[in-house]
């Protein structure tokens, strides 16, 4: 995370599945919680750099919580420690990562685009209604997979909202991810699908990793980064599907 910026969901859920043996219901659950705790720290950071749209979490959220609530409702009724729906999780785990892939991989071309083609890009009530649908899709993606608000949150800002700037786009995601994925983690609390002293290593590890990878990353091309990330997830994806 302190390399890239994105990668927590998307690594930690399916790595805690294959090499932890964690069943995939309970790595959501614990990823859920762990990214609730890091994202509000990093609101707190982008909200004293002003670098938040407050009116775009606000559209997010009116999407997202609900989602997150329903897809919690629909797990705990289909049984969300179930075996079969533990199968369903882990492949919904290897879509969320390989939709992260493309949002990596393909995201400047996509803004290039847009910015080719000014007329294409949403306005006014077709705006506001996209951004809720937006975050509809995500917050039921990332209530049942716990990935989706990093890389494919900021690729779908970028696509809406193509003249925000990056740091903007960077906080705004952060933000509306915090109260989605407090929810969906006190869903999975509710769910018993929570392992609280996984959730204390992970945020006993993440604190220097990620000052670490912050450090690093300054010596190491972004570009390079981001390809062997995309390369990783990939993999990961392909382990878990197969």
């Amino acid at each position: 995370m302190g390399l890239t910026g994105v990668g927590g969901g998307s690594l930690m859920t399916p790595l805690l599945t294959l090499l932890f043996g964690v069943s995939p219901t309970v790595a959501v659950g614990t990823d859920l919680a762990f990214a609730s705790i890091t994202k509000a720290a990093g609101t707190f950071t982008h909200r004293l750099r002003g670098t938040v749209d407050w009116q775009v979490v606000r559209l997010l959220c009116f999407g997202a919580v609900p989602a997150a609530i329903v897809a919690t409702l629909g797990l705990k009724h289909f049984g969300a420690l179930d075996k079969e729906i533990s199968q369903i999780i882990r492949y919904s785990i290897a879509g969320s990562v390989f939709l992260t892939v493309i949002a990596l991989l393909f995201k400047a071309r996509m803004l290039a685009w847009l910015n080719a083609h000014p007329e294409k890009q949403l306005q006014g009530k077709q705006l506001t209604a996209a951004t809720i649908i937006a975050g509809a899709l995500l917050g039921t993606l990332v209530t049942i997979s716990s990935i989706g608000a990093g890389a494919i949150g900021a690729t779908l800002l970028v696509m809406l909202y193509p003249r925000m700037p990056s740091a903007q786009i960077a906080g705004t995601d952060i933000a509306y991810a915090v109260p989605l994925t407090a929810i969906a983690a006190f869903g999975h609390w509710w769910l018993g699908s929570i392992h609280w002293d996984l959730l204390g290593s992970l945020l006993l590890g993440s604190l220097p990793g990620i000052t670490l990878g912050s450090m690093a990353a300054r010596a190491v091309p972004e570009k390079f980064l981001r390809g062997l990330l995309a390369t990783t997830l990939t993999i990961v994806a392909a382990k878990l599907v197969l």
